[in-house]
């Protein structure tokens, strides 16, 4: 299996994020959750925009992506599993527990800096939420973050499938999360126990502060468990909620250049959210 999925990384990765995104798509659209307040043709066309952008940035920009990090750690002996010498299903599985709580600790930081809140509030913009939310980050924000997962690879010393398949997987439940999907709430206090689901997700989204600073986990609900920043159910509820920035109600954010140069707007609110 690991020659497979070393073999055919570029093929698993698109066909899971195309299939996903598709499933999460027509989930959306058959059995929604919320009642989209803007076009979402439009917000779709500029969030796989910002995703088409920053594929294309990251390949001429960042001569090294993850998978190659790991497969140069390993192959020069560094980082941590490379001295250890776990078995394979072992480190694979502490692998993307690792970098999963990386994921979580960079989302948290990115909330409270000012400088990196200016960039990940472009993602908060959306006055909508659906599985296309899940692709719209900033590109300089994406830039960070692939600086960040290089750094932990390296000195994890990251077996090159275990970084694939921790970018399947967190690429797939992002997906999921941010989908404006219903699930049965047996079916969401269930999965919520381990995963992130989209009414766990959706509070993070608010426009409650308290809310927006809460459940920070992409892939695993059991950090905000954890560290004490888990919130069950917005204070408004799922249907009366209100989505995406207080000081952005209009239909700004669901405009390309418009939220491209967000960061660089003078702030109506507070540098902290």
């Amino acid at each position: 299996m690991e020659e497979f999925i070393l073999a055919n990384e570029p093929t698993l990765r698109l066909s899971v994020f195309i299939g996903l995104l598709a499933t999460m798509g027509l989930w959306e659209l058959l059995s929604p959750r919320r009642t989209p307040t803007f076009s979402k043709l439009r917000r779709w066309i500029t969030n796989l925009s910002f995703s088409l952008f920053n594929s294309l940035m990251l390949r001429f920009l960042v001569p090294v992506l993850a998978v190659a990090a790991a497969t140069w750690a390993q192959s020069n002996e560094i980082g941590l599993f490379n001295q250890i010498g776990f078995l394979n299903p072992v480190e694979w599985v502490l692998t993307v527990l690792l970098l999963d709580l990386l994921i979580y600790g960079q989302h948290v930081v990115f909330h409270y800096v000012p400088v990196f809140w200016r960039l990940h509030k472009m993602h908060h913009a959306d006055p909508d939420i659906d599985a296309s939310t899940a692709i719209r980050f900033h590109p300089i924000e994406i830039l960070l973050s692939m600086v960040i997962k290089l750094g932990a690879v390296v000195a994890l010393g990251a077996a090159p499938v275990a970084v694939i398949l921790f970018e399947i997987i967190l690429n797939g439940t992002a997906l999921f999360n941010h989908g404006n999907v219903r699930l049965p709430l047996p079916i969401d206090r269930a999965l919520r126990s381990l995963i992130v689901t989209p009414d766990m997700h959706r509070v993070h989204h608010s426009v409650i502060v308290r809310e927006t600073n809460s459940n920070f986990g992409f892939n695993l609900s059991t950090w905000d468990r954890f560290f004490g920043t888990y919130c069950a159910q917005p204070e408004m509820g799922h249907n009366d909620m209100s989505i995406g920035l207080a000081e952005h109600r209009d239909d700004g954010p669901t405009k390309f250049v418009w939220s491209l140069v967000l960061p660089f707007r003078a702030s109506r609110e507070k540098e902290l959210p």
